[in-house]
């Protein structure tokens, strides 16, 4: 599985919808709308490398209302969950 995490900036008319616009797009699993330099983050989430061009650059950096984007590519990914499971075998609260 890959993931990447797409910072999203918005046309000021679209911010109201966009967000879930994004959202719907096939690939997309979570879009949060955010403070600071961008608008939104995208989290998507596809099985092959081509999915991920398909879906970043052919359906959501060409979105209407999209006013630029940045993606970063996951590497590895670390969740307090993985490491409570792992850690905290027999621990009580």
């Amino acid at each position: 599985m890959l993931t990447a995490l797409l910072l999203i900036k918005s046309k000021r008319s679209a911010l109201a919808e966009l967000g879930s616009r994004l959202a719907a797009v096939n690939g997309v699993s979570e879009v949060y709308s955010v403070t600071g330099e961008w608008d939104f983050v995208a989290l998507v989430r596809v099985r092959r490398q081509q999915q991920l061009a398909e879906v970043v650059t052919g359906e959501l950096a060409s979105m209407e209302g999209v006013k630029d984007t940045h993606t970063m590519v996951a590497f590895q990914q670390f969740s307090r969950h993985d490491l409570d499971a792992m850690f905290g075998l027999g621990a009580e609260d």
